[in-house]
């Protein structure tokens, strides 16, 4: 299905934009689609990107994939910017956004006006412009506390985070614009995406980058609680397929689906960071006297995650093509030439 999909973009140009272009997710958006002779616009403010990733996909493409790109430096809680940065195009990608619950929880004035005001100035600006389809990510942090493993689109809990929250109500919020506008659009509920280009940097930093970083450079590696919490990690290029199969799916105008993006497997933080260490010790010999560092429980998590994947898959033909180890092999190469 996938295939058939890029076939079918490489042979009719459509007009995309991508909301957090300089970010890790966005910044991967953007290289495939170009890749696939599409016309793509970036929009960016830069509070979490960077124009390094911008710069590292052009250096990549060629003369004639490079002049389909434009980049639009604005604000998703403007919406003029919103508006004016819609006209023209066929299909939004919706990825700008505060991705933090620990941040959320310190700071939740500005997760909402991001991760809520932020996507309903983007919602009502692909109205305006006759957007074919609005793709945007959600997360698996609406799940909160229901206890039930794998997780279901059907079934969520109580959010245990301001982040979750202003998720939860972002999927609401698409619901109403179709029952009111019309407008067609498909949420993805992340499952910890990890790739080339996430950020290993600062407070927010998401736990396989930062501990990459911290392996290689032979820094302390934290892990919260008692290395038995789980997560499904998803590789970039996962979830790179999924955007482009949601853009192109015939859902109907009597549905807003909502879909779980992920492998549908689970690790532990302990089996991740042996992982993690074992993999990089040949080039890194100082790791083999290194050890993890247990401590609380944070606030806000979800213990464990494990992703029901069997709509995306009957509904938009998604087969993630790479499981952990695989991307995590890849993403290993690119933070070892990145960070050393």
């Amino acid at each position: 299905m996938y295939n058939e999909a890029k076939k079918q973009l490489a042979e009719q140009p459509q007009k995309w934009l991508v909301t957090g272009a300089a970010g890790f997710i966005g910044s991967n958006l953007v290289e495939t689609l170009l890749r696939l002779n599409q016309y793509v616009v970036g929009f960016d403010n830069f509070s979490t990107g960077y124009q390094k990733n911008i710069d590292e996909v052009l250096s990549s493409l060629s003369a004639d994939e490079k002049k389909k790109f434009s980049f639009i430096k604005g604000d998703i809680t403007n919406p003029a910017a919103c508006n004016e940065a819609t006209k023209g195009i066929d299909y939004i990608l919706h990825q700008a956004a505060l991705g933090s619950v620990s941040r959320s929880i310190i700071d939740p004035i500005t997760s909402f006006s991001s991760n809520v005001q932020g996507y309903v100035n983007m919602l009502f600006a692909a109205k305006e412009n006759h957007v074919k389809k609005f793709v945007y990510a959600s997360s698996s942090a609406i799940y909160g506390d229901h206890p039930v493993l794998p997780k279901q689109e059907k079934q969520i809990g109580k959010p245990l985070s301001p982040y979750a929250l202003t998720k939860y109500i972002d999927e609401l919020t698409a619901e109403i614009f179709r029952r009111i506008y019309g407008i067609q659009s498909v949420g993805l509920r992340y499952f910890n995406v990890f790739g080339a280009r996430q950020d290993p940097e600062g407070a927010y930093a998401a736990v396989i980058p930062l501990w990459i970083k911290g392996l290689i450079k032979n820094e302390p590696i934290y892990i919260n609680g008692d290395g038995k919490t789980s997560r499904d990690f998803c590789y970039i290029e996962n979830v790179v397929q999924a955007n482009i199969l949601a853009a192109l799916s015939n859902n109907s105008t009597s549905e807003n689906p909502i879909y779980n993006i992920s492998c549908g497997s689970q690790t532990t933080l302990t089996e991740l960071y042996k992982y993690l260490k074992s993999s990089l010790e040949p080039s890194f010999p100082h790791l083999k006297e290194h050890k993890a560092i247990y401590r609380d429980f944070r606030d806000g998590d979800i213990r464990h995650s494990l992703a029901d994947i069997t709509a995306a898959e009957t509904a938009l033909g998604y087969k993630p093509q790479y499981q952990m180890k695989e991307g995590l092999s890849l993403s290993l190469d690119w933070y070892k030439k990145n960070l050393t």
